[in-house]
């Protein structure tokens, strides 16, 4: 009653709960005082505990339902639906069943109101939906008949637990000697690839390599949705766009690529390259702008060799003649990272790519491994010492003779 009051004065007023938060809560606040007072009289069954009445409309009318409690905890790092009866969420890597039962009404107004700020929409000739909500989270939607028979819906929450390299070091996912060689890494310009699994900590990886670019560098991020938080001054995001419902004005990664390289650009960092528009990116790379990307791999060996069949798919004119030495000659660091069983995320390997090709291979190197479920180093280096002296960085120093 209290709830169906308050979407009734919001309509009334023309209020946009999304916008005017502050005015929201005012306004239930208001309602459920006054309802607490009508029911001393008798009439009006009394409320439980204020405060907790105030939280639950603000949920419903202004927030996500059933789902904001999830998305207010701050261990849940994804939420999804796979049936209306069905809701998981992953604390700590591990998935877990809720007790959250929604309708097959209550999850299509959810995900209409999720895509209401975004501008994107999800039906029958656009069964999938990526899309950023405004607390940073990214949603994905498939309806059917893509899927059997339910919407499923997942919400991945950007949990912020590392800004830069150092803080990755006291979350024991990376050692302080690997942490200081890549900051120098990323300081001298070489090109650095980021290779994992689902939610193994890529785009995170990629925002503490992005910290450690020089401050009065201009860089240009492209995704297919906003997930990077690049902490400089001068930084422009790009993301990608759906088509219309004429089929018109989409927008591709691979065309922001382009797009990239007419902005003046210090740096490049893509979100995550899956298609052909591996193949600009690798000649932006090759031709001398620095830049990092992210790609879904098992290894960074792996990772090298996706690198190399992935611009194949651009076209036939080209060859792995031009892809494999292309690849050599740009990528120079691979970070490898991984989620472990206990939900543990931490770098397994960081591998380098010396630019060397033999027999149609990419020739690497092991700079750091694990052993033992330790990162240790070994016996590579990376190419480019001459760029890290440049930049003020002793390499035998960091990584010691070998």
């Amino acid at each position: 009653m209290v709830e169906d009051e308050v979407r009734e004065l919001v309509r009334r007023r023309g209020l946009d709960p999304s916008r005017e938060p502050a005015v929201l809560r005012a306004l239930v606040e208001d309602v459920v005082a006054d309802y607490d007072e009508r029911s001393l009289l008798g009439t009006l069954p009394r409320l439980p505990e204020q405060d907790g009445v105030v939280k639950r409309v603000l949920d419903a009318v202004g927030g996500l339902g059933p789902l904001q409690e999830h998305l207010d905890d701050p261990e849940v790092e994804e939420i999804w639906i796979n049936e209306p009866g069905k809701v998981f969420v992953a604390r700590g890597g591990r998935p877990e069943l809720t007790t959250t039962i929604l309708s097959r009404e209550k999850v299509a107004d959810l995900v209409e109101r999720m895509l209401k700020t975004s501008g994107r929409r999800v039906d029958l000739s656009s069964p999938f939906v990526d899309a950023s909500l405004p607390d940073g989270s990214r949603l994905h939607v498939v309806i059917p008949d893509v899927t059997r028979e339910h919407w499923a819906v997942n919400i991945r929450k950007f949990v912020v637990r590392a800004d830069r390299l150092e803080d990755l070091v006291a979350l024991g996912s990376l050692t302080s000697r690997a942490a200081a060689f890549l900051e120098a890494s990323v300081s001298a310009g070489l090109n650095v690839l980021v290779s994992g699994g689902t939610q193994a900590g890529k785009t995170t990886m990629l925002n503490c390599l992005a910290a450690a670019i020089p401050p009065r560098s201009r860089v240009v991020t492209c995704e297919e949705v906003f997930e990077l938080k690049v902490p400089l001054r001068d930084c422009v995001g790009l993301q990608c766009r759906q088509p219309s419902l004429e089929g018109t004005g989409e927008i591709p990664l691979r065309r922001l690529v382009k797009e990239a390289l007419r902005m003046r650009p210090d740096r490049i960092v893509v979100g995550e390259v899956r298609q052909e528009e591996s193949l600009d990116l690798l000649i932006a790379l090759n031709s001398g702008l620095p830049g990092m990307a992210s790609v879904h791999a098992n290894s960074a060996r792996e990772a090298v060799s996706k690198m190399c069949t992935l611009p194949l798919l651009a076209g036939e004119n080209v060859s792995s003649r031009f892809v494999v030495p292309t690849v050599a000659s740009s990528v120079d660091l691979v970070v490898h990272v991984a989620l472990d069983r206990d939900g543990r995320r931490s770098v397994r390997e960081v591998l380098a790519v010396p630019g060397r090709v033999e027999d149609d291979v990419v020739e690497v190197a092991d700079v750091f491994t694990t052993v033992g479920g330790s990162l240790v180093r070994a016996d590579g280096f990376p190419p480019h010492e001459d760029r890290f002296e440049r930049a003020g960085h002793d390499l035998r120093a960091l990584l010691g003779g070998a």
